[in-house]
């Protein structure tokens, strides 16, 4: 018998009082799916869920007869959500495909195991456990696969994405964190082939894998394969060629200074150097509105240098600069800009309208300006304070004073 290795999590009180509650004459749920794959790899596993031959409304009134908080999440398609002792548990009744159409399934309850491994995507991801033995149960040859690390889609690569067209990002998602440099021809095959497909997907779910995978340690490979087989031409064909290039050299520089840059920072890597084709791109994959805004700010730092770097964090805040300077700065002024961003925070504007115009300056339009003015000169001569600002403050107002008499 193969069995998982022993972890803490699997001893949660939590996760203890779901499987006490679903347990029936065919035995306990199992674990599936990412909790078995990244336990069986040494990785920290975060998201627990579990599979049960129990329909959704019987899992629903055994976790409440248990008191446990449940959650019809998608019962249609005999998903629930368990909460218990503030952890959230997956449980999903099993399943096979009655039809899909790309873009979603129509699904019927089973009872069949291998019935509901059979419709997943990879065979890495279709691994089941026994969550009280550990007893591993593998229908599709997923723990040679992980040991491999060979990503591999179950039975027919080109049918698993006719189910459903955002296989083909998964498949590049897997393959950068799982797939350990070996490419399935096959598979690989089969995504271009249908990329075209992906049009039919919303755009959420597209944005929501690329960022995924943007976000992965290192996604070179996968960029590259993508751009080599037309992966990007249905949802971004601003994609530029030298994209793997300047990536590659983003990553390489994070590891350098020990900094990691957003997934929106990397998703930059796959542009033209244009705020306006970059925007453009954001709002054809519907990017939240926070994204969109980093995307700007960053892309407004594509000449920064270590001299600029402290005015172009206060124009937009810290982590943009930050990562503007990893993205954008020469080498040479790369860890100079980093040193200026260290222990510095943005300073507040110290001049209020009311000092001004206790200088002289009448309440009106000319006030407002040469508040601008002053704090143009304040960030262009790197935030003076005390003496020096107060010199600043005097020449600007004198300045104001002086073209007031003239008009």
């Amino acid at each position: 018998m193969t069995q998982m290795p022993d972890a803490e999590w699997l001893h949660s009180p939590g996760l203890a009082r779901v499987i006490a509650a679903l347990k029936s004459n065919d035995g306990p749920p199992r674990l599936v799916g990412g909790a078995v794959r990244d336990n069986l790899l040494g990785f920290s596993v975060t998201d627990i869920d579990l599979a049960t031959p129990l329909v959704p409304q019987d899992v629903m009134g055994r976790l409440e007869a248990d008191r446990i908080k449940a959650i019809p999440t998608g019962i249609d398609h005999g998903t629930v959500t368990a909460v218990a002792d503030g952890h959230s548990f997956e449980i999903t009744t099993l399943r096979r495909d009655v039809s899909t159409d790309g873009r979603r399934a129509t699904v019927a309850f089973s009872t069949d195991w291998q019935e509901d491994a059979a419709r997943r995507d990879f065979t890495l991801n279709a691994l089941y456990a026994d969550p009280v033995t550990r007893e591993i149960f593998d229908y599709f040859g997923g723990l040679e696969d992980l040991k491999n690390r060979h990503l591999r889609f179950i039975g027919s690569a080109a049918q698993r994405i006719a189910e459903d067209h955002l296989r083909i990002l998964r498949y590049f998602r897997f393959l950068a964190r799982f797939g350990g440099g070996q490419v399935n021809d096959e598979a690989l095959a089969a995504c271009s082939a249908a990329a075209a497909k992906m049009m039919a997907l919303s755009r959420e779910r597209i944005a929501s894998e690329l960022i995924k995978i943007m976000d992965l340690p290192d996604p070179v490979q996968s960029v590259t394969l993508m751009a080599e087989h037309g992966i990007f031409m249905p949802f971004l064909p601003e994609y530029d060629r030298m994209a793997p290039n300047r990536l590659q050299r983003l990553i390489q520089r994070e590891v350098h200074v020990g900094q990691r840059t957003s997934a929106t920072t990397r998703l930059l890597c796959l542009l033209p150097i244009d705020a306006q084709v970059a925007d453009k791109a954001a709002m054809r994959l519907k990017l939240s509105n926070r994204m969109r805004k980093e995307i700007a700010a960053r892309m407004k730092g594509s000449e920064i240098t270590a001299s600029t770097i402290r005015a172009f964090a206060y124009r937009t805040d810290l982590l943009s600069a930050r990562d503007a300077a990893i993205l954008f700065a020469p080498d040479e002024e790369l860890p100079a800009a980093l040193r200026q961003l260290a222990d510095w925070q943005i300073p507040v504007f110290p001049v209020k309208g009311g000092d001004i115009i206790a200088k002289g300056l009448i309440a009106g339009p000319v006030v407002a300006r040469t508040m601008e003015e002053i704090r143009a000169a304040w960030i262009e001569h790197a935030f003076p304070d005390g003496d020096a600002l107060d010199r600043l403050v005097d020449q600007r107002v004198e300045a104001a004073l002086l073209a007031s008499k003239k008009e």
